[in-house]
């Protein structure tokens, strides 16, 4: 099952809005054939993985990192190509948790005298999909802040200045990140500040990897953005999207979507943009994740709104030296440390000379 679940993470990106899910098939103690989901409208991994094994599937067990479907979809259902193929066992690390899919995979296997095994690294199962499990659970999506600071907590120096906090290592990692997720999101101060692309740049210390792009979204209450962004002039197959309030000039409004973005009009409150409302906006469209990145008051915002399942802060060893730089989070925070917002399931990595704390928010 382990072998499964790290070829599932090969598709890790490309499946959205899918599961990333493995397979590998196994005769007389031996593999025969293996198999994983590539991206979203192709072939799933037990599909793969009989193809790959051929007539030795015949009396062999399946190992499969999610419950094979029993609907069709964009592909038909894999409980009909394993019957086919002579499977006499299955083995699932983790029920399909999509409440909206009809008629499991493993109850239709059973009735047809196949042999069921279930829960093997299922723990494992479900952190790998924790996006797919969030997303067709809420119809919201699964987010992540990422931020990188200095010793003494600071995302840039008094003049705006944050190039670079970290280094190369932990910049790639967050280009591979970007690649992960559906959408990333920034505040429009931070657009001001560093006019960035938001995109994905692999190089090929990821295998070779070309990375997809990211639906880049930004919070402009007052669509303040200036019209030479490069966010507004990319040669990117993904959309940009501007957040802002109601009452914005109509004018800037279509002059900006006509240079090939969209700007979409949600509430207020307490002069800043709904994140709670965004959530439910932002997963009817679609977006099954969302990485955020700054600045340090979209950073604050979003941990007060409680929208956030996981974060990755990196720390450079270096000092600022001064409390006049940017905060990771801007404004006011809790009044009592019992008051905190908890960090949970702790990873601690290095990526050269930068220190990157992963961890989940305790809701």
């Amino acid at each position: 099952m382990k072998m499964a679940l790290d070829l599932a993470k090969k598709g890790e990106g490309f499946t959205s809005p899918n599961p990333m899910v493995g397979a590998v098939i196994v005769k007389n103690g031996r593999v025969v054939g293996k198999g994983y989901h590539k991206a979203a409208g192709e072939a799933h991994a037990e599909v793969n993985a009989i193809d790959d094994a051929g007539a030795l599937s015949q009396g062999a067990t399946l190992y499969v990192t999610l419950e094979p479907c029993n609907h069709t979809g964009r592909t038909p259902p894999c409980t009909e190509k394993i019957l086919a193929a002579g499977i006499r066992r299955v083995v699932v690390a983790m029920h399909d948790p999509n409440p909206d899919v009809k008629g499991g995979g493993i109850d239709y296997l059973k009735r047809r005298g196949i042999e069921i095994k279930t829960g093997v690294c299922e723990d494992l199962a479900k952190r790998l999909n924790e996006i797919f499990i969030k997303y067709v659970k809420t119809n919201r999506p699964f987010t992540i802040i990422k931020c990188a600071a200095t010793l003494d907590g600071r995302i840039a120096t008094r003049t705006g200045d944050s190039r670079w906090v970290t280094g190369e290592e932990a910049r790639e990692f967050v280009h591979r990140l970007r690649h992960t997720v559906d959408a990333i999101m920034v505040g429009i101060n931070t657009v001001g500040k560093d006019d960035p692309s938001l995109t994905t740049r692999l190089t090929n210390s990821f295998g070779g990897l070309k990375g997809l792009d990211p639906v880049r979204i930004v919070l402009d209450t007052n669509l303040k953005i200036f019209e030479e962004a490069k966010l507004l002039r990319l040669d990117s197959d993904s959309d940009t999207i501007i957040i802002t309030g109601p009452s914005v000039s109509e004018d800037k409004k279509v002059r900006i979507e006509q240079q090939g973005a969209k700007v979409i009009e949600l509430p207020v409150k307490d002069g800043l943009i709904d994140l709670d409302i965004l959530m439910d906006r932002l997963g009817a469209l679609g977006i099954t994740s969302l990485l955020i990145e700054g600045g340090g008051r979209v950073i604050a915002s979003a941990l007060s709104a409680g929208i956030v399942e996981k974060i990755f802060f990196f720390f450079a060893p270096k000092i600022l030296g001064g409390d006049d730089g940017v905060p990771v989070c801007k404004g006011h925070g809790a009044d009592l440390m019992e008051n905190c917002i908890p960090v949970k399931d702790i990873n601690v990595r290095r990526f050269g000379n930068d220190v990157m704390i992963q961890g989940y928010i305790d809701k």
